[in-house]
């Protein structure tokens, strides 16, 4: 069982950055990946960024390539998303996910590919 819990949502305006922190009960022992979703009112949740846990390696929609980057600290059990020259169309809840099995094959944006959420962390972007 994996718990994960968000935070550093916030409300800035458009060009600022936001840093968010997902903390998770159990890590790479017991995780393949861990990724970034949002979802905007009336919207399909989507993915923003993914990490391999054990390899560290990342990917990204291209909506936040060169703006987001996902990273995670092991010693903490911690991973997390950073977002820079935010726009307005970022707003959205965004939630953390992890994978305890491996359902890679759904690809790494797919909602299917993680079996564990947290509650979602609100951000807002203002014009």
């Amino acid at each position: 069982q994996v718990q994960l819990v968000e935070s550093g949502g916030g409300s800035v305006q458009a060009g600022g950055s936001l840093r968010l922190s997902c903390a998770a009960s159990e890590y790479t022992r017991n995780t393949y990946y861990m990724g970034w979703f949002r979802q905007a009112p009336g919207k399909e949740r989507e993915g923003v960024a993914a990490i391999y846990t054990d390899s560290g390696r990342t990917y990204y929609d291209d909506s936040v390539k060169g703006r987001f980057a996902i990273s995670q600290d092991n010693a903490k059990n911690t991973l997390y998303l950073q977002m820079n020259s935010l726009k307005p169309e970022d707003t959205a809840m965004y939630y953390c996910a992890a994978a305890t099995s491996n359902l890679w094959f759904w690809g790494w944006a797919a909602p299917r590919a993680y079996n564990y959420w947290g509650q979602g962390t609100q951000v807002t972007v203002s014009s």
